[in-house]
């Protein structure tokens, strides 16, 4: 087949694939449905459904209503069926931390209004939420905190364009125990940052927790084919990942840190991310590096020692891209940050790289069997998922690390439509491209330094640009060609 013809048939697959409802089920108190976040009621056709009891989350299921048939029924038949109850016990008399939640945000007042909504209807009793404005073109941001939000938002700035440096700057205002961060692209679940700060206070060795990322909408072809490969979802069997016992199944741990969570869902003791000196401003949406900065706080967090939990009852709904273009944006960009994180871990602390590499043999030998299943599994579907094809260690990163990384704990994916070429190769461009990225946003950061420029307000306890001697307190740099500001949710692009 010539490559002409393969990209029309996968341009005619992609434009073919059809909208899916977004809906959830209570299965106590009498079922209760409810469409998704910004979506209407739930009519016959396709549904993807959230499947809850008790108000937690515990499985995701794809149905189907007959035309007359009652929503309710079909779903409520169809998730008694399937849905496990979940195995995450109830944390009871536990009292949760005060928890700083960050949202950094660049232009989208509109989106950013419902996630503060949304954050502002939380049961946790001990809260604040801070919003980064990065690198801002205009007053409307502050204009939205200002007018709608008044004293229950704290506004802060950062003129320096990247989402690692909004994070860091979000960090430093931080007067939480635990601090979260979330995107402005988000709906969190009323439970969300309860149920993603009680595991802190339920063990004193815990550093960082993430929890579940699911859609709020699949309207377009993009949306529906990202989510049908997992998207950003962990799945629902909790896990806690310990540095003391390393986990059997993922030979590579803890460098496949996207198995850990996503940028859009995660939690950090405040004083531990702030002792390993936050996130390295060279990564990140909005740099040269293009993502990979929640991947390496993840990675840095666990060589201290501490341990990593990953909860689904800690939900946020997340609005995907919308087009074909987003997608290869997103591909390239995960590929891309994927690699320069690692980069990143490397070079800020190369006593890990033995332990990398002899890591390295088993985890090339896992990635092969996970593909080999993958391809099976898409009944033959070139590829599917992942990095098929890619060799190397870049193979096994790209098997046990990506969006809708086989074997997703509680079988979140269905893998329905088969996964574009060309996405796949963009992926691999970027898993190339990483490396060189981190390392000219780095130069990038010196060559700006060179000039004076003074940086943001540090981190207390972190020692600046990881990685550059002598240039205390600077968490990044304005003015660096080619770096956008943070224009999407970071569990897009990393």
């Amino acid at each position: 087949m010539s490559h002409a013809t393969r990209v029309r048939q996968e341009i005619r697959r992609f434009l073919a694939i059809e909208p899916v409802q977004v809906a959830e089920l209570e299965l106590d108190d009498g079922g209760a449905l409810r469409p998704g976040p910004g979506s209407p009621p739930v009519t016959h056709g396709e549904v993807f459904l959230l499947v809850r009891k008790g108000g937690r989350p515990v499985a995701t299921l794809l149905g189907r209503v007959p035309e007359g048939a009652d929503p309710k029924a079909v779903l409520t038949a169809l998730a008694r069926r399937h849905a496990d109850a979940g195995a995450e016990p109830v944390l009871t008399g536990v009292t949760v931390p005060f928890t700083s939640v960050v949202v950094a945000t660049r232009e989208r007042a509109d989106r950013l209004a419902h996630a503060l909504d949304s954050l502002l209807a939380q049961d946790h009793p001990d809260f604040e939420i801070v919003v980064v404005d990065n690198a801002p073109v205009t007053d409307a941001t502050r204009e939205l905190v200002e007018r709608k939000y008044a004293e229950r938002v704290r506004y802060v700035t950062e003129p320096v364009p990247g989402l690692a440096v909004a994070h860091n700057t979000g960090l430093a205002a931080a007067r939480g125990d635990v601090v979260a961060f979330t995107d402005d692209d988000v709906v969190a679940d009323p439970l969300w940052l309860t149920e993603l700060t009680a595991p802190f206070a339920a063990d004193p060795g815990l550093g960082c927790a993430t929890g579940l990322i699911l859609p709020a909408r699949l309207r377009t072809p993009a949306q529906v084919l990202l989510e049908s490969h997992g998207g950003f979802a962990k799945g629902f069997t909790p896990r806690t990942y310990d540095p003391a016992e390393p986990p059997a199944d993922e030979p590579l741990f803890p460098f496949t840190a996207g198995r850990f969570g996503s940028g859009a869902n995660m939690a950090f003791r405040t004083g531990v991310l702030r002792a390993v000196g936050g996130f390295d401003p060279a990564t990140g949406a909005g740099t040269l590096a293009r993502g990979g900065d929640d991947l390496y706080g993840f990675v840095r967090v666990l060589a201290q020692g501490h341990r990593l939990h990953y909860t689904p009852r800690a939900l946020v709904w997340h609005h995907h891209r919308e087009t074909w273009q987003d997608l290869e944006t997103q591909a390239y960009g995960y590929g891309a940050g994927l690699t320069a994180y690692l980069t990143a871990i490397l070079v800020n602390r190369p006593a890990l790289l033995p332990a990398f590499l002899a890591r390295l043999p088993r985890g090339l030998a896992h990635a092969r069997t996970l593909t080999a299943v993958r391809d099976s599994d898409a009944q033959g579907a070139p590829g599917v998922s992942g990095a098929p094809g890619v060799s190397g260690a870049l193979g096994a990163l790209g098997a046990l690390g990506g969006p809708g990384a086989p074997g997703a704990p509680g079988g979140h994916d269905e893998r329905g439509h088969p996964w574009p070429r060309r996405l796949s190769r963009l992926q691999r461009k970027g898993m190339a491209y990483g490396p060189v990225g981190y390392l000219r946003a780095r130069r990038a950061l010196r060559a700006a330094l060179a000039f004076g420029v003074s940086g943001v307000p540090g981190v207390p306890g972190a020692s600046g640009v990881p990685g550059v001697p002598g240039v205390p307190g600077v968490s990044g740099v304005s003015g660096v060609s080619g770096v956008s500001g943070v224009s999407g949710a970071s569990g897009d692009v990393r």
